[in-house]
């Protein structure tokens, strides 16, 4: 029988490269297991963030019998890079941060044992990703076990998998389940037993046959449908293999059985019927954790997304744990999972991505969540796909159909590639990450986007796997704009984008970006807030309660601005997200409102001076949501972003000189488009001058053309205004003073 042990606890810790002999003699900082050098560090601002070598030790008793066994170490994920090393003997380096590989260490183990990782998380060009807008932590931030087996077992070393494959399908009213299993050192002596079970446990079919024959059919009649999120219902094969009745090794899959396609005018379907995707992204980090998340961590993020009603999950942009795959085979999410393949392609990479590949597949190819894998995200942000780019996708796409021919492929393209590139009409499917009404043009230019693709290429199926924008909750306003990263702005956004996703069922999937706020060493404050729920998870924003009421059955009422106190106006709007159908809005216990319609209602709402308490209730006197608002003399400017930009006001330098910023009526601005302003003589050297302060600000990947490339769809104001302070204004500011001096063409 199969034995594991965790290995979670008792490890030292050192933060810098200090080398084998000393790893293995010197104390270093006691830490359980997950963990990470980064969970703190790039999170508020800070300069510690750190990337590079450190060390983890472990020191181990061993006293049981390991003939006729062998002993292997599985480590659940190590970022970036990890060399394993027993008693100082060198015994695997694995190349990619997110995936599971073992070590065997048989042949190693003495009655005491010193157990050695270095983990390397430093800049390189081949371990992807090095180049993204996300935290690359570092550390043993899963788990690590120690898993005991016979010398014969299912395999352990085919990329980490579990040695047993089951897959389904279904013919009228038939089941046929699939199972093909690898056997390590299989004897003619030996069988393999195959039980499937139901849900209660009781055995539906069986199985028997020589430990030499890898597959397996077993029939079932009215199989009990995987059903999404309406009903998950999930069977588990158990195997066994034997050898004069004793039980060599044993595992139990958990699978559902389920039929999917993806039609180009009806989105996607789910066991013969239409079902409309629609769900968010998910990053699997969190404030004061990093990327070490625990269990209860990971269910309290399943929770989030189950109470939202989503029924899909980006789990982006590398293989998440096998836990949360888990939860999503529980709870009925739609998954897309994806490798590392991200924004900067590295020539010397192609390998290792490769590998990267085949672990994802072997080690997930089981969970009846899975319908998809994604084979690359925005890798043509530098400009247009080059043939090494291509070639690479046709390769991936190639080994993904080899691994698994019973799921898609698909990628996450970006507006700055040309629609009829070849890199869009390669994979299965395809999505595409667009933020109008973000970064550059108007909300309202999403759905006619989608539509002329669509209707270019009806024969393509097209999705949406990134929109969003940011939140800072701290920011709040009466008159939301782009950029001003206030929860009123998000919601707004969030309502146009939403509405025209609505209309259009072609769409085969659509996901938030993003479910939570994420680390992102490289911003401001060291994270991303684009998340319908902050980084710590305490607080859902206004926007969340936007989905829930379209997606989520449950009936409630949300009362939105609870963080937006103060208001110097006599007259607010106060608006209320509910899916309960009629919704009375009460001020100060007065009934000032009562509407029917559907998701969102707005109330105009006179305030008495100081507080005054705001009280929506639908017709069930249960649901109830309340809040204080505060009349106040002046705006609070606690409210106000220092980053944005407003007409008419002076910006002052760094050298101290002020920078009047105008938008005169006739003349060019960093308003417009930077497409229209690429061509202006005049404006050339400032226009390359602001250029290079936004590749400065990425890292200085790129030169100043490609930068202008990337974005000639936005505007520099767009662009100052989404940036943070990571961003040099200065040359932005220089360049709108040449630009006013420009009178635009009369029509």
């Amino acid at each position: 029988m199969r034995e594991i042990l965790s290995f979670n606890s008792g490890w030292t810790f050192v933060r810098q490269d200090v080398g084998l002999e000393f790893a293995q003699n010197t104390p270093g900082e006691p830490v359980d297991l997950p963990h990470t050098w980064n969970n703190l560090d790039g999170q508020d601002g800070g300069d510690n963030y750190y990337r590079g070598a450190c060390w983890y030790t472990k020191s181990f008793g061993w006293r049981q019998e390991t003939q006729g066994k062998r002993v292997y170490l599985e480590f659940q994920g190590a970022n970036s890079s990890a060399q394993v090393y027993v008693n100082g003997t060198a015994l695997i380096t694995h190349h990619g941060g997110y995936s599971t590989f073992r070590a065997d260490i048989t042949d190693h183990l003495r009655r005491a044992n010193t157990l050695c990782v270095r983990v390397d998380n430093s800049p390189n060009d081949k371990v992807y990703p090095q180049f993204a807008d996300f935290t690359f932590y570092g550390g043993l931030y899963r788990d690590v076990n120690c898993i005991i087996v016979s010398e014969s077992h299912f395999d352990m070393d085919n990329w980490g998998g579990s040695g047993v494959v089951v897959t389904s399908s279904l013919c009228e009213n038939i089941a046929r389940v699939h199972v093909r299993t690898k056997v390590t050192l299989a004897k003619p002596e030996q069988t393999i037993h195959i039980d499937l079970a139901d849900r209660n446990g009781a055995i539906v079919s069986q199985a028997v046959q020589s430990a030499g024959q890898p597959s397996f059919e077993l029939e079932l009649s009215s199989p009990h449908l995987w059903q999404g999120i309406q009903d998950p219902y999930l069977y588990t094969l158990r195997t066994r293999l034997q050898e004069d009745q004793v039980v060599l090794d044993n595992l139990e899959i958990p699978f559902g059985i389920r039929t999917f396609a993806i039609d180009p005018e009806h989105g996607f379907m789910l066991n013969g019927q239409q079902y409309p995707l629609r769900g968010v992204a998910r990053h699997q980090d969190r404030k004061g954790a990093g990327n070490a998340l625990s269990h209860s961590h990971q269910l309290e993020d399943m929770q989030l997304i189950s109470e939202l009603g989503a029924n899909t999950i980006r789990l982006a942009h590398y293989q998440h744990s096998q836990f949360f795959y888990d939860l999503c085979d529980q709870h009925g999410m739609i998954v897309w999972a994806e490798i590392p393949l991200i924004s900067r392609y590295m020539s010397q990479g192609d390998d290792l991505i490769n590998n990267q590949l085949k672990e994802l597949v072997h080690q997930n190819i089981n969970h009846p969540s899975i319908v998809c894998w994604g084979l690359s995200n925005e890798i043509s942000i530098g400009g247009q796909a080059d043939d090494q780019v291509i070639s690479l996708h046709q390769k991936l796409n190639t080994l993904c159909h080899q691994l698994d021919p019973t799921r898609l492929t698909t990628l996450a393209s970006i507006g700055s590639l040309d629609i009829d590139s070849p890199l869009n009409h390669m994979t299965d499917i395809l999505s595409y990450n667009h933020y109008f009404g973000w970064y550059y043009g108007e909300m309202d230019e999403t759905g006619p986007w989608y539509d002329a693709f669509h209707e270019r290429y009806p024969n393509r199926c097209i999705g949406i796997s990134e929109y969003g924008c940011d939140a800072n909750l701290a920011w709040h306003t009466s008159t939301p704009s782009v950029g001003d990263y206030s929860e009123e702005y998000q919601a707004i956004y969030h309502e146009k984008v939403l509405a025209q996703i609505n209309a259009r069922p072609y769409l085969w999937a659509t996901h938030v970006w993003n479910m939570f706020d994420f680390g992102a060493d490289n911003r401001e404050g060291g994270h991303n807030t684009k998340g319908l729920v902050s980084f710590d998870r305490k607080i859902k924003k206004d926007s969340y309660y936007l989905y829930k009421a379209h997606w989520s059955p449950e009936k409630f009422v949300h009362l939105c601005g609870k963080r937006y106190i103060d208001r110097a106006e006599a007259v607010t709007q106060v608006k209320v997200y509910s899916n309960a159908g009629r919704i009375k809005l009460y001020a100060n216990e007065k009934l000032i409102a009562e509407q029917s319609g559907k998701f969102i209602f707005e109330f105009e709402v006179p305030l008495a001076p100081g507080e005054n308490r705001i009280t929506a209730s639908a017709d069930q006197s249960n649901l109830t949501d309340s809040s204080i608002v505060r009349r106040t003399e002046q705006p609070n400017d606690a409210y106000y972003n220092p980053f944005f930009i407003r007409s008419g006001v002076n910006w002052f330098t760094e050298d101290g000189s002020a920078i009047e910023v105008r938008f005169p009526e006739g003349y060019y601005s960093i308003k417009d488009k930077i497409s229209e302003i690429a061509d202006l003589a005049e404006a050339r050297p400032a226009l390359l001058e602001a250029a290079q302060a936004l590749s400065d600000s990425w890292g200085g990947k790129m030169n100043a053309d490609e930068m202008l490339e990337i974005f000639k769809n936005s505007s520099f104001e767009s662009i100052a205004n989404n940036s943070g302070k990571t961003l040099n204004r200065d040359p932005i500011f220089r360049l709108n003073q040449v630009l006013t001096l420009i009178p635009k063409p009369k029509v």
